[in-house]
């Protein structure tokens, strides 16, 4: 159980936004960034200032560009940073750990080169509940798709810490770590209720299984 628990009420309404294609956090997942863009540092920087909190959010390519940059989609993640440190060529390895989605109300003015957007939580508000929906998980249906995907993708997996992973946990790891297309990611992330998105997740890992062949780069544990 993670050990930051905010009430709706301790949330900030105005936020900076982090627009990253294929980049999914969800609520209590852990995502590892490395931080070296400029204006990125100083979101960093910014935010550890002032609650540590930042939002997670996909570029959407159906959308035309917007002053600020390429449009975003309405639904993201807002989150903590959890760690941070610093290497000696001035980068930023942080874990964004995620705390609650939002709506997109309206894009802010941008602040020192980043983009800012008030956000809306209601829709979301059950994401904030310290002991989280059960995932209602096929487990032996989930395990088998992802087996049949990892073949095929040829993942090194780490099977023994897939199977200590609690149902919430496995689906959220997985959601997060599989490279679905960013329009999958997205639906992820909008999925009402953890037993929608874990029904998704069996979806996409099923017809993963039965595609193309992809080439190896990359392993899961």
């Amino acid at each position: 159980m993670a050990a930051f628990h905010p009430k709706l009420q301790d949330l900030p309404s105005e936020f900076a936004v982090f627009p990253l294609t294929g980049a999914l956090l969800l609520p209590g997942g852990k995502l590892p960034l490395n931080i070296f863009e400029e204006r990125y540092l100083a979101l960093i920087f910014d935010s550890l200032a002032s609650g540590r909190m930042f939002a997670m959010i996909q570029p959407d390519p159906n959308i035309p560009r917007v002053d600020n940059g390429p449009a975003l989609y309405r639904v993201g993640c807002l989150g903590r940073v959890s760690s941070f440190s610093e290497t000696d060529d001035g980068r930023l390895l942080i874990t964004l750990t995620g705390l609650v989605r939002f709506t997109i109300d309206s894009e802010l003015d941008m602040r020192h080169g980043y983009r800012r957007a008030r956000g809306d939580y209601s829709r979301f508000a059950t994401d904030l509940h310290e002991i989280p929906e059960p995932a209602a998980v096929e487990r032996e249906k989930l395990v088998e798709a992802l087996r049949g995907y990892f073949l095929r993708r040829q993942v090194e997996a780490n099977w023994d810490a897939i199977r200590r992973m609690p149902d919430e946990v496995l689906v959220v790891t997985l959601a997060m770590a599989c490279p679905f297309e960013p329009v999958e990611k997205q639906a992820l992330l909008e999925a009402p209720t953890e037993a929608e998105r874990a029904a998704t997740l069996l979806a996409l890992l099923q017809m993963g299984a039965a595609g193309p062949d992809m080439p190896p780069g990359y392993a899961v544990s």
